[in-house]
């Protein structure tokens, strides 16, 4: 809970605006609204506010690297133009970009078979050289477990959106691939370094990133699993780092749930909260209802069965 530092509103999602880093409700968070001290530069010609994927602008005649990679692109980047919806909400579009995969998944087996499916998508110790792979798996999930693509699109649905906020949606996308990429290459080590072979394949290392980021910056926040049992995010975050630390360090093995990408991700996660909460004051919901069985703690919680093997 958060309060308005307009109207004193107290706010369970407030909104921190990134030019003057006050914490505002819904009807002071636009610039104009909370007399921001960017207004200055309203008339700057590249507009102060054009912020989202490229949250560098341009001041005091200056010119950033992402407004001159803007300037290149042939399309309309600013916040008229068609890419408009996507500033500030990578969240929504990675899960697109989930979605679209898992369609182009089936397409490519029913066309090309398990082969070049394994090619494309699949992140293994017998491709390691595949350099796309480490990127496309992330987006990729098991096409024979549901539950896998499902779990992971709940997590990221529900909580991307609140680290998106706070970091701002370039930071937010550079934590999701850097965070994926690292949790399956961190698999695929530690699975070759045990003399086997596997493969992954999924978004859950990006996810419990997500939940490691949230669970530093308000480690009580509620999570209430299916609407009715509060949890605090923690209890959820300590409770996947216990049984992936169980499941690497005893005999029973892995079950098919790359458990060492889960820990990657959630250790890359806990840093970067960390980072973010020493040198920003952010401030952060309370609670948070979140549904469905592919929950946090549900069936298929985050990563349904994990990075799984495929």
């Amino acid at each position: 809970m958060a309060k308005c530092d307009v109207c004193g509103k107290d706010e369970n999602m407030p909104y921190n605006c990134r030019h003057c880093g006050g914490t505002y409700c819904a009807d002071h968070r636009l610039p104009e609204n909370h007399d921001c001290s960017g207004l200055q530069n309203w008339n700057d010609p590249q507009g102060v506010f054009d912020s989202g994927f490229d949250d560098d602008v341009n001041s005091g005649g200056s010119t950033s690297r992402a407004s001159s990679l803007a300037d290149k692109v042939p399309i309309d980047t600013g916040p008229g133009g068609p890419l408009a919806y996507f500033r500030g909400n990578a969240t929504y579009t990675f899960l697109a970009l989930i979605w679209l995969t898992f369609l182009g998944q089936w397409i490519t087996l029913l066309v090309g078979g398990q082969s070049l499916h394994q090619s494309l998508f699949v992140l293994s110790s017998s491709n390691i050289e595949y350099v796309w792979t480490w990127v496309t798996s992330i987006f990729a999930h098991s096409p024979v477990n549901f539950m896998h693509i499902v779990g992971n699109s709940i997590v990221i649905f529900f909580f991307g959106p609140l680290v998106e906020r706070y970091v701002g949606s370039k930071k937010f996308a550079i934590l999701f691939i850097v965070s994926g990429v690292l949790a399956g290459l961190g698999q695929v080590g530690i699975s070759a370094a045990q003399g086997d072979a596997t493969a992954v394949l999924g978004a859950s290392g990006a996810a419990l990133a997500i939940m490691g980021v949230l669970t530093i910056l308000n480690p009580d926040l509620k999570v209430y699993l299916w609407f009715l049992i509060p949890v605090p995010i923690w209890l959820l975050t300590a409770g996947y780092a216990f049984i992936s630390i169980f499941f690497l360090t005893g005999a029973t093995g892995g079950g098919g749930i790359a458990h060492m990408a889960h820990l990657v991700g959630l250790v890359i996660g806990l840093a970067y909260g960390q980072y973010v909460k020493q040198n920003r004051n952010v401030s952060a919901p309370n609670r948070l209802e979140f549904g469905g069985g592919g929950g946090p703690g549900g069936p298929g919680g985050p990563g349904g069965p994990g990075r799984g093997r495929f």
